[in-house]
């Protein structure tokens, strides 16, 4: 789907469980440069998924946006060079 962003999120935080405004995402570990292949998750009907490299749980949060996350500052961002 043309124009179509996917969320990346992060967790420099170490947190267990990051609760999240969707279901389809990217999870990048880390950020950079501890960060793992950034992978894509669909939770599909379930409202959680396991990262399979850095075993970060993430969990659907219907009330959040698709850039919002719980802890806060949880979505990875690209800093301009």
């Amino acid at each position: 789907m043309a124009g179509h962003s996917i969320p990346h999120f992060q967790n420099d935080g170490g947190h267990r469980v990051i609760e999240i405004g969707v279901k389809e995402f990217m999870c990048t570990g880390a950020s950079v440069p501890f960060d793992h292949p950034h992978i894509f998750i669909d939770m599909g009907d379930d409202n959680e998924k396991v990262c399979s490299y850095c075993s970060t749980l993430y969990r659907y949060n219907s009330s959040l946006k698709a850039t919002e996350t719980i802890p806060p500052g949880c979505l990875f961002e690209t800093k301009a060079a």
